[in-house]
């Protein structure tokens, strides 16, 4: 398919997008290793939140390119180059992982095997909850994760100069493995990282819970990217409003879902009224924390639910680019009401730190580093695809 027909041009992005992500990424990692040497506890409860961010998009990402190729959709071949790149921090998640490994006993209770020794509870959770199968877990679960991004990357990349339908073939039948295994994945990673940060409670719902928060704060980085590379002459001439529509909908809808199934854990478990329960809720309503968890309800779903409502809303670019950071912020908010309130120091209520700016900032500039990174490599729009010129025809009427 040529460039007429597709209505794309490469070309590099811009080097102050360079320089930006060289900025973000230095400041978070000077201030962070400054961080873990002086305030080493907070700076461990800190990191994590940034790190399952930077989980959370690559994963999220890794699934709607599966999620594509398994339903056979057109309307988002355009775009799904795009979400393979924010997909390639996937790889390097072991790495990043290094600092919380080294930290574990800041981090999670069940890891002092004197407290564990002391703790009937603790005791009957040790043959999961031991730090040599967490760490085995980490590496397996990565490692799965990796492998899947190297295939459908490898075979969509291959495709743009070979154009054989047949590896699109190939990544369908691997989405196929990949959907059932990426569900138990993300659930134990979920349960790994921020529910055992509390081992004496539980939740059967809540690997769905970080999944919905995942999915849709990919799907937001997604329509960000897409939005400001499109109106810059970066992507296709020929994608419409019907294609940020589709967007739109898709944000609206992972609104509602991650709606559902927040309100379904907080309902069952305040109206069951158990201690070994609802005791994990009581943390978030005392101590300042209760601040939080009312602006949680307003920015992750009461908010975006309003904004994202109408048909114009999902179509007006200015709105989804202000949503989609919106929505980024709402689940980094998550994550922190997450992960913060298990921290010891907090049993007092609320502490601030200039240690919960810092990781973020790094991990936005390591994603800008990254995404330009295979941008000047390869094309950001998948040419080879069959699927791309119905993709790029795509009509709502």
């Amino acid at each position: 398919m040529s460039n007429n027909e597709t209505g794309y041009i490469r070309k590099e992005l811009p080097g102050s997008v360079v320089k930006l992500g060289i900025v973000l990424f230095s400041i978070g990692l000077i201030l962070g290793i400054i961080g873990f040497l002086i305030e080493p506890v907070r700076a461990s409860f800190s990191y994590l939140v940034a790190f399952m961010f930077l989980l959370s998009i690559g994963i999220g990402s890794l699934f709607l390119i599966a999620l594509e190729y398994i339903t056979g959709a057109e309307w988002s071949t355009p775009f799904r180059r795009l979400s393979e790149f924010l997909a390639s921090s996937v790889p390097w998640l072991i790495i990043f992982a290094i600092p919380l490994i080294l930290s574990m006993h800041s981090l999670f209770h069940w890891s002092h095997t004197e407290v564990v020794n002391e703790d009937a509870v603790l005791k009957g959770k040790s043959p999961y909850l031991n730090t040599s199968f967490f760490i085995i877990r980490v590496i397996v679960i990565f490692g799965i994760w990796s492998l899947f991004y190297y295939f459908f990357t490898k075979n969509s990349l291959k495709q743009d100069t070979t154009r054989d339908q047949k590896l699109t073939k190939k990544n369908i039948v691997l989405s196929g493995i990949f959907i059932p295994v990426f569900a138990i994945t993300i659930t134990m990673a979920a349960v790994d990282w921020l529910m055992s940060l509390e081992p004496h409670w539980f939740s059967t719902i809540f690997g769905v819970y970080f999944f919905s928060g995942s999915v849709w704060a990919s799907l937001a980085a997604l329509t960000l990217i897409v939005i400001l590379l499109n109106e810059r002459g970066y992507l296709s001439s020929r994608l419409n409003k019907d294609h940020y529509y589709s967007l739109g909908t898709l944000l609206f809808a992972f609104t509602c879902f991650w709606g559902y199934i927040a309100f379904s854990q907080y309902m069952l478990i305040w109206y069951a009224n158990l201690p070994e329960e609802n005791f994990w809720f009581l943390n978030r309503w005392t101590g300042g924390w209760e601040y939080f968890s009312i602006l949680l309800i307003l920015m992750h779903f009461i908010i975006p639910f309003g904004a994202l409502l109408s048909y114009p809303a999902k179509t007006n670019p200015k709105r989804l680019k202000f949503m989609s950071v919106w929505i980024l912020l709402s689940h980094y908010l998550d994550l922190y009401w997450l992960v913060m309130p298990n921290l010891s120091i907090s049993g007092h209520g609320y502490l601030f730190s200039w240690l919960d700016f810092v990781f973020p900032i790094g991990i936005v500039g390591l994603l800008i580093l990254v995404f330009n990174i295979k941008a000047k490599k390869y094309n950001l729009i998948p040419v080879g695809d069959p699927k791309l010129q119905r993709g790029l025809d795509f009509t709502l009427h």
